[in-house]
């Protein structure tokens, strides 16, 4: 591992040669690979590189996806870090993790398969060809690891991409397509098959969505611009909202719960849209619930505590306002942006409370209205609300999730339970008995992805996503004569 003294170093230096935040597009930052002054220039220069990436075999693309893994592996620590200190969020041990998930964890060509055909009247193949270039729209709470994931994939399927990186985190971003377009060229591929923007903003994503050479738009973000992507015309893949809750009944393990649930809602400091965001106990294992999750590293507030904690994260104003996950009108209050993905002993302190580094996640009862319960916070806060029965724990939790679908959590040892709760949530992701970490592969099976599409359908996304269909027919001639 990288000691943190030289991580700063490196990271000094990266972001030194990628220019200030204020002047993104400095001459110095120009020497990085894929990287454009304009859109239409990443544009120009992606198509391009697909139109030479189209006759490479799917062995020299699994190549490529070799030299990206191995690549990510090396500068996970870097990224990490960077992406801390550019977005102010989160927490760099847990995005070590998250770079080594998506290099060890994301799909690559393995998940391409073709159907087949054959008989008397010959042989018809559906293949999975690629767009071309796609459009991708990145998120500030997983930036890297977002880039290089639908890279790995995007480029497993046979596509060029360009990205629109959230302005918030085009440092970190940008040094993730260097470093993808390093391992292409490492392994003989062509230059610019994945590309950004020195400047990312509105404007340019307006360009990229309306372009003619872009086929296929991919979002990882908030309702906003997924909705944008919807309105596109064009074929979208929208990965958004959520508001994960968690259903802990009598028949679970309720210290197994309480370590699971906060070991998930603590995961890079509740930034993943998949992490837990509020809890419904039975009122019969609440309070041992309570008392496992404080043996855990959570800090539980109560009374006043909790008014002066709502007026900290939540705010009126428009200003300060962060744009979450979760699309409703006519909200009083919103997320403070301010807040998202700090410590929570940071958080703490800001109401007056002091305490040590042992403690994660703060904790406190509320009633299933309170905004807590209804707001995706993005921080280490955990409102738990008592409910007298399974179907009153049901209804509350599928309220709470607001429709999203996105993902969902229970501890139980009844099935019956557990799939009452499945069929009524209806998510992309259901976790049982397990952090919600566990949903995207993490000490548990099956690949990785950090762009869920849950509002257009795709669900976990993967290299097979990012493909269409073309049907390949061959007629026996002697059947036709």
């Amino acid at each position: 591992m990288i000691e943190e003294k030289q991580i700063s170093r490196i990271v000094e230096q990266v972001l030194k040669e990628l220019g200030s935040k204020t002047n993104p597009c400095s001459q110095s930052s120009r020497r990085w690979l894929g990287v454009f002054d304009t859109m239409e220039g990443a544009l120009a220069a992606a198509e391009k590189a697909y139109e030479m990436f189209r006759n490479y075999s799917i062995e020299q693309r699994e190549k490529i996806i070799s030299a990206i893994r191995k690549l990510t592996l090396e500068n996970a620590e870097v990224m990490a870090k960077m992406a801390v200190e550019e977005t102010g969020m989160g927490n760099v041990y847990h995005k070590i993790l998250k770079h080594q998930l998506v290099a060890n964890k994301t799909p690559g060509t393995e998940d391409l398969s073709t159907a087949a055909w054959s008989g008397d009247r010959g042989l018809t193949l559906v293949e999975m060809a690629p767009y071309g270039v796609i459009g991708a729209i990145t998120p500030s709470t997983n930036p890297s690891e977002t880039v290089i994931c639908n890279s790995i994939g995007m480029i497993a399927a046979g596509n060029a991409v360009v990205f629109n990186p959230h302005p918030h985190a085009v440092n970190v971003s940008n040094y993730a397509v260097d470093l993808v377009n390093r391992a292409i060229a490492s392994a003989g591929g062509p230059e610019n098959l994945v590309c950004s923007v020195y400047k990312p903003t509105l404007q340019t994503a307006d360009v990229m969505m309306k372009h003619p050479s872009v086929k296929l738009l991919v979002a990882t973000g908030g309702p906003g611009v997924v909705k944008a992507l919807l309105s596109s015309g064009k074929k979208a893949i929208g990965a958004g909202a959520g508001n994960p809750p968690v259903i802990v009944d009598e028949t679970a393990d309720i210290k197994k719960a309480a370590k699971d649930i906060i070991d998930g809602a603590t995961f890079d400091n509740n930034l993943p849209c998949i992490a837990e965001k509020e809890v419904f106990a039975l009122e019969e294992i609440a309070d041992e619930l309570i008392h496992y999750m404080q043996q855990n590293g959570a800090y539980l507030i109560k009374g006043q505590e909790i008014d002066k904690l709502v007026k900290v994260v939540l705010t009126e104003k428009e200003e300060q306002q962060g744009e979450g996950c979760t699309d409703r009108p006519k909200r009083k209050l919103m997320i403070n942006k301010k807040w998202v993905g700090k410590d929570a002993a940071l958080i703490l302190k800001e109401i007056g409370i002091t305490v040590g580094n042992d403690i994660r996640c703060i904790i406190c009862e509320t009633d299933a209205d309170h905004p807590f319960v209804m707001e995706e916070l993005m921080m280490p806060i955990l409102p738990i609300v008592r409910v007298k029965n399974l179907e009153d724990a049901i209804r509350l939790a599928v309220k709470a999730e607001h429709g999203n679908r996105h993902t969902a959590h229970m501890h139980s040892k009844n099935i019956d339970n557990l799939t009452k709760f499945a069929k009524a949530i209806g998510t992309t992701i259901f976790v049982k008995n397990a952090p919600s970490y566990a949903g995207i592969g993490v000490d548990s099976e099956g690949y990785t992805t950090f762009t869920i599409a849950g509002p257009t359908g795709e669900g976990l996304t993967s290299a097979k996503t990012f493909t269409r269909q073309r049907r390949c027919v061959l007629v026996d001639s002697l059947s036709i004569v």
